[in-house]
C-alpha cells in the first residue's frame, strides 16, 4: 500500500473522531480511511472481534472485500484483491 492513509474525521464537541460505533454497542465499529486513490472501509464484527474491510478504487469504483481477525490484515488483502481486479481490467 503506498503512502500514508488520512481518515474522515468528524467534529464531535470540537474533538476530532476517526471511527463511528453503533449506538448501544460501541463494540461493533466503522472506520474510513483515504488516499488519493481508493477509500478502505472497516467495519467489524457486531461483538467487535473480527474485521470486513471494502477497498473502493475512486476512479473506477471497483470493489474488493476481505474478512479476517485483523484489520490490518483484512485492509493488505482487500486492497491488494483490487489492485488484482485493476490489473486484471
Amino acid at each position: 500500500m503506498p503512502g500514508r492513509w488520512t481518515s474522515f474525521v468528524a467534529d464531535c464537541g470540537g474533538a476530532l473522531v476517526r471511527g463511528l460505533h453503533e449506538q448501544g454497542n460501541p463494540a461493533h465499529r466503522l472506520r474510513v480511511e483515504h488516499d488519493s486513490r481508493t477509500l478502505l472501509i472497516h467495519l467489524s464484527d457486531e461483538d467487535g472481534t473480527g474485521w470486513t474491510t471494502i477497498a473502493v478504487d475512486r476512479v473506477t469504483r471497483r470493489w474488493a472485500v476481505a474478512q479476517g481477525a485483523r484489520q490490518v490484515t483484512t485492509a493488505r488483502d482487500a486492497y491488494d484483491n483490487l489492485a488484482g481486479l485493476l490489473r486484471a481490467d
